[in-house]
């Protein structure tokens, strides 16, 4: 049903320090004749899907159930991202990035919900929204000045929503005001991802009320210009994941750090969520994944009258409809990205990957705590960690609503006279 023309990787260039792990040349694929599995990967794709797995285990895995408890990343985790090289993914080897493909950062992501949901999720709002944004609409000033930041030390977070703008984000009350060569941002944001460690921000304010969605505009605002985090959430999951309301009280901002030029904000928000939500397609694959393999190999060790319960019929069954709702996901989230790298429209299938990624992250996660029974339900084994995180999947950029919807459109204009 899905077709990927194969591609070869160039050989690899050694442009980043050695401190990090992978290769560091663009994934460029060239056509050949014969179509190949979606599952298909460069080398290069290769190559990091291992170390990321292995930092992950390694690194993150010993430190997520503190972190859960403690509801707050270790701060050790976010420097060994950079270090890495995973925060900058797509970004070019010039601006002290690993200058590899979007699909990269997709395994990247799935990868890293394997093992924390929370982990994955920092990763990437700063890779497919923050970096995306300014490489792609970023004047070369703005790209030389903090791509490299991003790269190598600043985290990035993305504020779009509101009180009053949640899936209506164009209903959104921030105001930036010009009084000379700045802009004067006033309001506040809430539900944002990443900004409690933040340095970097993508805000997104009405500079124009008048012009209604056409006077939003994206700025560049760093922390020390005066971004107040007002209140940190409470979760029910990936509560290492900070999110935070801010405040934006007469925020001074250079007028060079208007992004993407005046009135084009609500472009570049539409733009980039679609982009966005392969990124939540990953992290939901990546956490059902990780929540199935916790799982089944106890249903081989623990036995009840006198067989392993993983070998009576039903739960085989079980076990065999979330294979396959898993794999399913996963086709689905690696042929939105294909078509995102390949330059062809995805909107529609990426609204595909993350409705049903969410859908299958909550059934296979509520079902592996039900497959381990007791000890499942503990916090001890961490399985019922990933049912709590896979709620997220549903809400945040982009409601599951909002996502049929979106189908729903393709199909009407597809079949409507």
């Amino acid at each position: 049903m899905f077709r990927l023309a194969a591609r070869s990787a160039r050989p690899l260039r050694a442009v980043r320090p050695a401190a990090r792990t992978f290769a560091t040349s663009r994934c460029v694929r060239e056509e050949h004749r014969q179509p190949t599995s979606l599952d298909t990967f460069t080398e290069e794709e290769q190559m990091l899907r291992e170390s990321v797995r292995r930092f992950a285990v390694d690194v993150v895995g010993p430190k997520v159930r503190e972190m859960d408890e403690n509801e707050m990343m270790d701060p050790s985790i976010i420097k060994g991202l950079f270090e890495q090289g995973l925060m900058g993914i797509e970004t070019s080897a010039e601006h002290s990035g690993a200058e590899c493909s979007f699909t990269s950062a997709i395994i990247a992501i799935e990868e890293l919900a394997k093992i924390d949901p929370s982990v994955s999720v920092l990763c990437d709002v700063h890779n497919t929204l923050v970096n995306t944004v300014v490489r792609k609409y970023g004047t070369k000033e703005q790209q030389d000045k903090y791509l490299p930041k991003l790269s190598e030390s600043w985290l990035g977070s993305f504020c779009l929503s509101e009180a009053a703008s949640g899936s209506d984000a164009f209903a959104l009350q921030t105001r930036a005001k010009k009084e000379g060569s700045h802009w004067i941002l006033n309001g506040s944001k809430m539900w944002i991802t990443n900004s409690y460690e933040a340095e970097f921000f993508l805000v997104f304010a009405n500079i124009d009320p008048s012009k209604g969605y056409k006077g939003i505009t994206c700025f560049i605002v760093e922390k020390d210009m005066g971004v107040q985090v007002a209140k940190k959430e409470q979760k029910l999951g990936i509560r290492a994941s900070s999110t935070c309301t801010l405040s934006f009280d007469d925020v001074k901002v250079p007028e060079e750090n208007v992004l993407g030029g005046e009135g084009n904000g609500y472009k570049i928000a539409i733009e980039i969520l679609n982009e966005g939500r392969i990124g939540i397609a990953a992290q939901m694959l990546g956490l059902a994944q990780g929540a199935f393999d916790k799982a089944v190999p106890y249903t081989f060790e623990r036995k009840q009258f006198g067989q392993p319960i993983g070998t009576f019929q039903s739960m085989q069954h079980q076990m065999a409809k979330a294979a396959i709702e898993i794999e399913a996901a996963r086709l689905l989230t690696y042929n939105a990205a294909r078509r995102k790298e390949e330059g062809l429209s995805f909107t529609r299938e990426a609204a595909m990957a993350k409705y049903y990624a969410s859908v299958v992250a909550q059934n296979v996660s509520g079902q592996a705590i039900e497959w381990c029974g007791g000890i499942g339900f503990t916090r001890e084994t961490g399985i019922e960690k990933y049912w709590r995180d896979s709620k997220i999947g549903a809400i945040y950029e982009g409601t599951s609503n909002i996502q049929l919807q979106t189908i729903a459109k393709f199909i009407q204009k597809d079949y409507s006279s």
